[in-house]
């Protein structure tokens, strides 16, 4: 995870993950976070193996799912998906988070 601070800055998580165990048990809380994100908009939601294609499709963000307190800014999730310790997959997702002072949301 990374803020924009003059660039984008390493911010709070730098954390790898072994997906095929953490959809057999959610076991990291931040990831927990991007799971439940990312569920609607892709099939990658089961346990290995993974066999065709892997669809993440018509991404946008739903603020009320974000369950920590981001302060205001632009952030960058970094997302790096090996198989057999290559790098097969680099996304990266860019978003703005603005609060509603007036409301507080």
């Amino acid at each position: 995870m990374f803020k924009r601070e003059n660039g984008y800055k390493p911010w709070l998580i730098n954390n790898k993950l072994d997906c095929c165990r953490f959809w057999r048990k959610h076991y990291d809380p931040f990831y927990k976070i991007v799971a439940s994100l990312l569920s609607e908009f892709t099939n990658m939601n089961h346990t290995c193996p993974y066999v065709g294609p892997q669809i993440l499709k018509g991404f946008y963000l739903k603020p009320e799912l974000l369950l920590l307190p981001f302060p205001m800014g632009n952030y960058m999730l970094s997302l790096r998906w090996y198989y057999d310790k290559r790098l097969q997959v680099d996304t990266n997702v860019s978003f703005e988070f603005i609060e509603d002072l007036k409301t507080g949301k």
